[in-house]
């Protein structure tokens, strides 16, 4: 017999990875009494397993550029108000072949007046923002201004103690909730009353609607990631990096008709880049550590065990981009995120009152408050 609970919320929020704390934080902001539920002692998913970059420039010009600006602007308030580690240090990304030239060229041809905050930079103007950047061959750079970079291993637990302690949220750690319904919430042997409900389970969307998930066509995605030890003292990467691979793994380069001669060079040059889902980036966490990935495979159960041979094409692929100071790895890991072929997020209502928030992909840290803004608004 269950030990009923008489702990009651406007706004019960299932999962405390980024996006069920943006729904959180958003819930509150409306002066809303919230609790958030979480089946482990601290997040430990794809949430803290990931770069840490709220990447606005990587989303189409419209709407999902305008949710990713949103949300950058709550992390800006959120690194001052809850002590969030936090670098306003932009991107580059690097053309070292005249296709790529090409894309960049037709990207800011196209996008002017989107809403992006871009220009393009020579190989002499690259060098001077990045010194890290490898300058043999390197044709120019497309520098945006609007990229952050936090720590996610710092970043998730300052959210929550900051929401917890100066935002009056209730945290509910280790409590796994097993059932969900209109106006209530359950684990194994208590249970919560909530006018409203959001289920934000990121990879385990499978186990409180499975149906709703298995009609919906979500995958998980596998990412295979890297990291250095700490760097030189007081050394700084600067912009985050990427290079050409990069072009074709963004919603923001899509429409660019020249991105076509690029994904064939690559797929001729190296059929494994695609064939992992392989494109790289490289930031630096508040450790001075580099971050470094990543692969993408799609599977209803990827492969638990991780290969050798993934990062050894992501490590070979920095090397053209890359080169100092110290690439001594320290760390390797993946992680695993649900994805929706086509789509950007995953938002429905299975009862009256209980939504589902979810398949944000590898966007979680870019788009989650922006769209908590939007699903809470409704």
């Amino acid at each position: 017999m269950k030990t009923i609970s008489e702990s009651s919320y406007d706004v019960a929020v299932i999962g405390a990875g980024i996006v069920g704390l943006a729904m959180a934080y958003t819930a509150v902001q409306q002066g809303l009494r919230v609790a958030v539920f979480e089946r482990t002692p601290y997040a430990c998913g794809a949430s803290i397993r990931n770069f840490g970059l709220i990447w606005p420039v990587g989303q189409a010009a419209g709407p999902m550029l305008e949710r990713a600006l949103r949300a950058r602007e709550v992390w800006l308030r959120m690194a001052r108000e809850a002590g969030v580690w936090m670098q306003a240090n932009g991107s580059l990304t690097l053309a070292y072949h005249a296709d790529e030239m090409a894309v960049l060229e037709e990207f800011m041809a196209t996008t002017a007046g989107a809403g992006y905050d871009c220009s393009l930079l020579s190989a002499e103007q690259v060098s001077t923002l990045s010194p890290a950047t490898q300058t043999r061959g390197l044709r120019s750079a497309m520098h945006s201004r609007t990229e952050l970079t936090v720590s996610p291993r710092q970043a998730l637990p300052a959210v929550a103690a900051y929401l917890a302690e100066k935002c009056g949220v209730h945290f509910y750690w280790n409590t796994a909730i097993t059932a969900v319904e209109t106006g209530r919430v359950a684990s194994f042997d208590k249970e919560w009353r909530a006018e409203r409900i959001y289920v934000c389970s990121g990879a385990d969307f499978e186990v409180l609607f499975p149906r709703e998930f298995q009609a919906a066509g979500l995958v998980k995605c596998k990412l295979q990631m890297l990291r250095t030890a700490a760097q030189p003292a007081d050394w700084q990467l600067g912009p985050s990096l990427c290079a050409g691979l990069t072009l074709r793994h963004y919603a923001n380069f899509e429409h660019c008709k020249s991105l076509d001669a690029v994904s064939m060079r690559y797929d001729r040059e190296n059929p494994e880049f695609k064939k992992w889902g392989i494109h790289v980036l490289l930031s630096q966490n508040h450790l001075g550590e580099l971050i470094i990935g990543d692969s993408h495979e799609y599977d209803a159960q990827p492969s638990p065990f991780d290969r050798e041979d993934i990062n050894q094409w992501i490590l070979h692929y920095l090397h053209t981009f890359f080169n100092k100071p110290d690439l001594q790895i320290a760390g390797t890991w993946h992680g695993i995120y649900p994805k929706l072929a086509g789509r950007t997020d995953f938002v429905t209502k299975p009862a009256p009152g209980v939504t589902i928030v979810n398949g944000l992909g590898g966007a979680g840290m870019t788009l989650s408050f922006g769209l908590a803004q939007e699903v809470l608004a409704v």
